[in-house]
């Protein structure tokens, strides 16, 4: 069989940067399987990748005598709880970057800065730098909402594609945290129509009655992220949003620009 062009593209890329190719290959069948819920079959795999069963068999028994991934009773292979401690550490690390970008935010708003990550169903707030002013909003570290009544849940799913948006609200019920929060797929789809006509997004009273926020989404991130502003609905007025969110935006490029080069720290020798 000849190779698809995303096995060649594998190949090319380890030769161009003198990587591993069995480790690159292993990386990106979990990255697939990602992509796929989290639980395939190497038939799957084999169609998505390119790659010969053979080569995808011995690639998921390594990784599942690793921990990485475990079979299944149905001999599907599913993600293995042993990534739960990567992803843990990552989204602490994720934090130590983001947050001297938070803290300008502050800085220069006045108001609270958070960070978050679109977890499965969830929004998980992973950096925050709070406010100095006495009367602040604040979102503890590792809390999980839902992402139809946050700014930055919209600023996550803008782009996504309306079909997976759907499900997830299908599963999710759309409760409402206040009488301003958008309860209807319909009415969802259309703040996110917003957002990308916009260019941020805005949670106003939706979670909290008496408190707006501003979110962008990080362009380039590695995993889905994306940075807010929030405060009194009394000081994020349509006039300091003028100001905030083209702060916001410019903030997110250059956290954008951190997480990159955060990623080639290693090759260069120097770790900066």
């Amino acid at each position: 069989m000849p190779p698809s062009s995303d096995s060649t593209s594998a190949t090319s890329k380890s030769a161009a940067t003198g990587g591993v190719q069995s480790l690159e290959r292993a990386f990106d069948l979990l990255e697939r399987m990602a992509d796929a819920g989290g639980e395939v079959g190497l038939s799957e795999l084999s169609t998505s990748s390119g790659l010969p069963l053979p080569t995808i068999h011995r690639l998921m028994r390594t990784l599942v005598a690793c921990g990485y991934v475990r079979q299944q009773p149905n001999r599907r292979y599913a993600l293995g709880p042993r990534l739960i401690r990567l992803g843990e550490s990552s989204a602490r690390l994720l934090g130590t970057w983001a947050r001297p970008h938070l803290a300008r935010l502050v800085e220069e708003t006045g108001e609270t800065a958070n960070m978050a990550l679109l977890d499965g169903d969830e929004v998980v707030y992973v950096a925050q730098v709070p406010s100095r002013h006495s009367m602040r909003m604040f979102t503890e570290v590792g809390r999980r909402v839902l992402p139809h009544s946050t700014g930055v849940g919209k600023a996550l799913l803008a782009n996504a594609p309306e079909d997976e948006v759907r499900a997830l609200l299908a599963r999710t019920g759309m409760p409402a945290a206040t009488d301003k929060t958008i309860t209807t797929p319909d009415g969802f789809l259309a703040a996110l129509h917003s957002v990308r006509e916009l260019g941020y997004a805005v949670d106003d009273n939706e979670q909290e009655i008496g408190v707006r926020c501003l979110a962008v989404p990080v362009p380039d991130s590695p995993t889905a992220a994306a940075i807010s502003v929030s405060g009194p609905a009394g000081r994020v007025t349509e006039a300091a949003t003028e100001k905030i969110v083209p702060l916001l935006q410019e903030v997110a490029a250059e956290l954008s620009m951190t997480l990159a080069n955060s990623g080639r720290g290693g090759q260069n020798g120097n770790g900066g």
